[in-house]
């Protein structure tokens, strides 16, 4: 699934269509994706409008349309965006397709656990659920303070599942919350309410170090994190722990429904 630097990335690849007018909105009416908003709204809402910003707030994107309109996505699964020429024609699994003329951009997804929303506001601001989401970890409001609060909330639960959780770790998704395991040498089995004060000034801290280095490398051009760091290993059969001194073979196994990998020694 799409993480925190994965949206970012997609979000950008429909900003060369920026300044343009919607001249038709193509759908498949019957997608999944449509399960909270019907396609002929969206056709109807965003049609004759200008394209004008984009934005994300962890696994959320928003499209700002001229006349207050905001088409909110999320990518789901297996979610992409792209921009196509004009005469692109839509295939099987683009679902959306909006048609600026000399451009589209294209909302595909083949699994259909991505979802939209398309908001009318009068105000001009952005709608308010989008206002209402709690701070990422790269914005000023997420402080240490308030991932204490979150954590001190939920002691029985193990750090990766917490760590999951979007209301306190909006963006976080499975390879994000194991490499943040993994840095901070902790097991992702470890119950929050063991933590102690340094331990979880250290949460936050590596968790902010995560994300802006994932938004860095693959916010800007999907590039490759360091082989220094877990993400390059945990998926591959026979994987060893990357950190020098240690080179001992990854676990992978099941926490709480989510796919979960681990060093024993270095996380033991």
């Amino acid at each position: 699934m799409p993480e925190l630097a994965e949206v970012e990335y997609y979000r950008k690849q429909w900003d060369p269509g920026i300044g343009g007018s919607v001249v038709r909105v193509l759908t498949h009416p019957t997608a999944r994706i449509y399960r909270d908003i019907a396609a002929t709204a969206v056709e109807k809402g965003l049609r004759g409008r200008s394209f004008l910003a984009s934005r994300t707030h962890g696994k959320q994107m928003l499209f700002s349309f001229s006349g207050g309109a905001w088409l909110g996505l999320h990518l789901g699964m297996s979610g992409e965006l792209r921009t196509e020429p004009g005469g692109h024609s839509p295939a099987k699994h683009e679902h959306l397709v909006i048609d600026l003329g000399d451009q589209k951009l294209v909302f595909s997804d083949y699994r259909m656990f991505g979802k939209l929303s398309l908001d009318l506001v009068d105000e001009g601001g952005p709608p308010a659920w989008w206002r209402e989401l709690p701070p990422p970890p790269l914005d000023p409001r997420f402080t240490k303070k308030r991932v204490k609060e979150f954590v001190r909330r939920f002691p029985k639960t193990p750090l990766k599942t917490l760590l999951l959780d979007q209301r306190g770790f909006p963006g976080i998704g499975n390879w994000m919350a194991d490499e943040i395991c993994w840095q901070l040498r902790l097991p992702p089995q470890t119950l929050s309410g063991s933590l102690g004060e340094t331990k979880l000034d250290a949460v936050w801290k590596e968790t902010r170090r995560v994300s802006r280095e994932a938004m860095r490398v693959i916010g800007s051009d999907w590039g490759d994190l360091s082989d220094a760091w877990l993400m390059n290993h945990r998926w591959r059969d026979g994987g060893i722990c990357p950190r020098r001194g240690c080179r001992t073979g990854l676990v992978r196994e099941d926490l709480r429904g989510r796919t979960t990998c681990w060093c024993p020694k270095c996380q033991g």
